[in-house]
């Protein structure tokens, strides 16, 4: 299961999700999280206008902030590694992809 973001992408296998950001002039650089790690997850599906992104939260880690600015359109900054900033057109994707990681996380 994928979703292309902007600047990066998300996969999940049904245990492992990955996070691949590129950033401008760099080589891309993975992250990866296991699904029974995660406390939890924010969608903010985007706009025809605004960016959204999804947001996966680890235990004892606060979020991180969203941007408040005209360009960044409320989303977290590009160098969190748990969140991607995500184009309309992912918003079905990104929201299968939330669901099934919310699927895979152990229940609290």
């Amino acid at each position: 299961m994928d979703v292309k973001g902007v600047q990066g992408s998300i996969s999940f296998d049904g245990e492992w999700i990955t996070i691949t950001k590129k950033e401008l002039g760099q080589q891309p650089r993975d992250y990866r999280l296991r699904a029974a790690d995660i406390s939890g997850t924010r969608l903010k599906p985007a706009s025809r206008l605004f960016h959204g992104y999804v947001q996966f939260l680890l235990p004892g880690s606060a979020p991180a902030d969203e941007s408040k600015g005209l360009l960044s359109g409320g989303r977290p900054p590009q160098s969190d590694p748990h969140s991607l900033s995500i184009p309309h057109r992912s918003n079905d994707a990104a929201e299968k992809l939330v669901a099934a990681v919310e699927q895979a996380r152990p229940s609290r």
